[in-house]
């Protein structure tokens, strides 16, 4: 992922996060992980969500995907198969419209775009404010992506405009988020 594209997107906090290194939790229940799989089953990497003071710090280690920027989303539920439909749409408990751009936007399940090098792979760490891992919330971060149906994390073929729903394409790469154990 470019710097330029964390920092527009989500703020300067973005930026202080990818200079500080990796993020690590403090017990097991801080932390969540999905592997995520193409539509033709190829393994695509994982998705790791590490719960800070502040919200969560997704950590994303792909490959197998096609290069270029990608759309990347938290949908409404953790399930994958029998098609990468059955996630459902983004996760957006405040009902508000889809995009960083758009005036009544965005969804809590809107994530910047990731960038694939042209060998297939990626790295980046996403800062949400909005979410926690385990649930139930306790005011600071209230969506939880532990709730009854789950959640999943998607990536699309193309990349996400911040404005139209549509924008990003077709779903190639899904994985399930993975509730802590309790």
């Amino acid at each position: 992922m470019k710097s330029s594209s964390v920092i527009r997107a989500l703020g300067l906090p973005a930026l202080a996060l990818m200079v500080a290194g990796p993020v690590t939790a403090t017990t097991p229940s801080d932390m969540v992980q999905a592997n995520l799989m193409t539509a033709d089953g190829k393994e695509a990497g994982t998705a790791t969500f590490t719960q800070t003071l502040h919200g969560v710090v997704i950590s994303v280690d792909l490959k197998n995907l096609t290069p270029g920027p990608h759309g990347l989303h938290l949908h409404e539920k953790g399930m994958c198969a029998p098609d990468f439909k059955a996630a459902g749409g983004h996760f957006n408990p405040l009902d508000a419209e889809h995009g960083f751009k758009s005036e009544g936007g965005y969804h809590v399940g809107d994530l910047p775009n990731i960038d694939v090098l042209a060998d297939g792979t990626a790295k980046a760490e996403i800062f949400v404010p909005q979410i926690n891992v385990a649930g139930p919330d306790n005011g600071r971060y209230p969506y939880t992506l532990s709730d009854a149906d789950g959640t999943a994390v998607m990536i699309h073929a193309g990349a996400d405009d911040y404005m139209a729903m549509a924008s990003s394409g077709d779903r190639m790469a899904c994985g399930v988020v993975v509730p802590p154990a309790k």
